[in-house]
């Protein structure tokens, strides 16, 4: 697989190069935190090249991720991966964002690349980091904006939930592109075209400008001004030429 740009070429790098170097040195090697996109290219990278790897972000439903590459004999291992869980509790009363978090972390000095994902609810956050940045979080950060945090190595279950969602259930013509973002959004198939030709629609992560594009089961749809949807199911073709789709909006 050719990457598209320059970014996504000196990803590929990477990836290729922590392919041949957990084979060369025959130990694991990892490349991360990478995000959404990042992990989606490096999957398509790694198995182009023919790497065994695992992406991992410290919990099963982890959108920011690492990419380990392993020696072919050696079965893949979460446990392996230079990543920590921490929580961070607070008054319920007081209202932090991810925002906050990320915020307050990037201002004490470490970057992006060294941080996860972060799950909140009421009065906790557990977050993910590499091992190496946990301690000096410790040490530097004990305030989340106005808010006075105690952060913790432990992490207990239940996690708190990484995404909410809306519902959605419509009736559709066909798994095009075009009929199952008027689907989403509300809008006429004319008005979801246009949006699909101006650029505004991502399947997966990639943009997508094919009005016919079959939209599979599992598919993420990234709409500009829309948000983001989740395909669940596409049904097969009723006697009446119609198919139901269910899905869920992030809010």
């Amino acid at each position: 697989m050719q990457a598209a740009n320059h970014t996504d070429a000196v990803l590929q790098a990477r990836i290729e190069d922590a392919a041949a170097a957990a084979e060369r040195q025959n130990t694991p090697h990892f490349v991360g935190f990478l995000d959404e996109r990042q992990a989606s290219l490096a999957k398509r990278f790694a198995e182009t090249c023919g790497a065994n790897f695992l992406l991992w972000g410290g919990h099963p439903d982890a959108e920011r991720v690492y990419f380990g590459a392993f020696p072919f004999w050696q079965e893949p291992d979460p446990a392996l991966f230079p990543i920590c869980g921490a929580t961070a509790t607070w008054r319920k009363c007081d209202a932090l964002s991810h925002r906050d978090f990320l915020g307050a972390f990037l201002a004490a000095g470490i970057g992006r690349e060294t941080l996860g994902d972060f799950l909140l609810e009421e009065g906790r956050c557990v977050f993910y980091c590499r091992c190496e940045v946990r301690d000096f979080l410790f040490a530097q950060v004990a305030k989340i904006g106005r808010v006075g945090v105690k952060l913790s190595p432990s992490v207990e279950e239940p996690l708190p939930a990484l995404h909410h969602f809306q519902p959605i259930e419509a009736v559709i013509a066909s798994p095009r592109l075009d009929c199952v973002v008027a689907a989403c959004t509300g809008l006429s198939r004319d008005k979801a075209a246009a949006l699909i030709d101006g650029d505004c629609v991502q399947v997966d992560h990639s943009p997508m400008h094919a009005h016919a594009y079959t939209v599979s089961e599992g598919a993420l749809l990234s709409i500009r001004g829309k948000g983001r949807f989740l395909i669940d199911s596409v049904s097969a073709q009723t006697k009446k030429g119609k198919r139901k789709l269910v899905g869920r909006k992030f809010i």
